[in-house]
């Protein structure tokens, strides 16, 4: 994985007017098996590569798709390069240290995530490990939809059925890159990889998507199969899904403790890795100094747009995060029970971010939640303000495109200059990022149309 505080520096709008890379898909694909999860056989990138179907140097005029789609993924996307990553020295040393005798190259635990990774018996002929994550390791294995998919007459809901995951639906997409971006059941992300030097993950699927070429061309029949695109939704379900996948991990018995403790990769990381001589204790979450947090940036997000979809849920919706983090830190309640509480109010506001329709007003609500957070010490943690900061320019090219952000050039200067105080992790200091937020406020909400 890139660091994302080297790969957050190409994130900034680019200029406010980012393409909005996936759709709103109108279907509803509950829970689709995730690509690695299916039992159809993956066979192989190089079935997609000539030039009469996605290996095209240039896209075709008067086709429905690009034609091209393999060439741009294999030259400018680094899903493609993600297997050579496994051969560096520093995953030779991450997998000696984690006793992976048999290299990164060659163990699942890494493979699942820097490649895709199905079983010796579900891959064809032609599949080659090497291509990292390919095209099925988004799309799903083709066994029973490569054929199917260039039939005249066959939909996109058939191509589904058939095994195509359904990238153009936020909440599995969500789930589909999440997996490997945060870890899940199938693809587990641990503390003791991280130790052994893995980078920090962090990860916001619209701004990673925005950063991803694309491949795919939003028309009139794009829309028409899949929905119209809604980036806003993209990141509210990203956050709802990220936020899904921590308690669920901590609920887990197996995942949720390593031995004796729990599972650290679901806690702050700088609550423990920071100087002994930096003061940088904040009371905000109710947890007294000197015990570790759960990182609760999703969360942050999460309740930010709960003040906007139910502004009268919104305290209580706090509440039960306070009352996670002192059960989880200082022992007052049971964790598990207090978990299980938060999951089930989070998967209920998922189910309205998926069927809302956010307004101009519902964004300018969650701009505003955000900065104003600023005086109150809430982004005391990197991984916050991190996420508050991608949020923020999600949130203004949502409005930029709708023509809702008169002033996107002033906009913009002021990203920059908030994102210059998250370029290093470890010398983050909290009041920079304040103090930027701030300078932020009158250019974002004066504009405001």
């Amino acid at each position: 994985m890139m660091n994302k505080a080297r790969f957050m520096i190409r994130a900034t709008l680019k200029p406010i007017l980012l393409a909005c890379t996936l759709a709103a898909s109108s279907a509803v694909f509950a829970n689709t098996p995730l690509p690695n999860e299916t039992n159809a056989v993956s066979v192989g990138t190089v079935n997609c590569t000539t030039s009469t179907c996605h290996g095209a140097v240039t896209p075709w005029d008067g086709s429905n798709v690009l034609q091209n789609e393999y060439t741009t993924w294999s030259r400018l996307d680094p899903h493609a390069r993600a297997y050579h990553t496994l051969l560096t020295d520093q995953s030779k040393r991450i997998a000696e240290k984690l006793g992976l005798k048999q290299g990164a190259h060659n163990a699942k635990e890494c493979l699942d995530c820097h490649a895709h990774n199905p079983t010796q018996k579900l891959r064809g002929e032609r599949f080659d490990i090497t291509d990292g994550v390919n095209c099925e390791g988004c799309h799903g294995p083709a066994e029973k939809w490569i054929k199917s998919h260039t039939v005249e007459g066959t939909t996109h809901a058939d191509n589904v059925k058939n095994g195509l995951f359904p990238t153009s639906n936020p909440r599995e997409q969500a789930r589909m890159c999440l997996s490997c971006h945060q870890g899940s059941e199938s693809k587990p992300m641990t503390h003791r990889i991280m130790g052994a030097g893995h980078p920090r993950i962090s990860f916001e699927l619209d701004t990673f998507n925005s950063i991803v070429p694309a491949h795919w061309r939003v028309d009139d029949d794009y829309r028409k199969r899949k929905g119209t695109p809604d980036n806003i939704k993209i990141w509210a379900l990203g956050q709802g899904i990220a936020v899904e996948e921590l308690l669920t991990h901590l609920l887990d018995p197996k995942r949720g403790r390593d031995g004796l403790f729990p599972e650290l990769v679901l806690f702050d990381c700088h609550a423990c890795h920071h100087p002994m001589s930096k003061d940088q204790y904040s009371s905000r979450t109710g947890v007294g100094p000197g015990r570790i947090r759960l990182n609760d940036s999703n969360m942050l997000m999460m309740r930010a747009l709960v003040n906007v979809v139910d502004a009268s849920g919104s305290k209580a919706f706090n509440d039960q995060v306070v009352k996670l983090h002192q059960a989880v830190s200082d022992g007052k309640g049971d964790a598990m029970m207090e978990a299980r509480k938060l999951l089930e109010d989070v998967r209920r506001y998922n189910k309205q971010f998926e069927n809302r329709s956010f307004t101009n007003t519902d964004l300018q609500g969650v701009m505003k939640a955000l900065i104003t957070e600023a005086g109150s010490g809430v982004f005391s943690d990197y991984a916050g303000a991190e996420q508050a900061y991608m949020a923020i320019s999600s949130i203004a090219t949502g409005l930029s495109k709708r023509g809702a952000l008169a002033n996107a050039k002033e906009v913009n200067v002021k990203l920059a200059a908030l994102r210059k105080t998250l370029a290093n992790d470890e010398k983050y200091r909290p009041a920079d990022f304040q103090k930027e937020l701030l300078n932020l406020r009158n250019a974002a909400f004066v504009q405001v149309k």
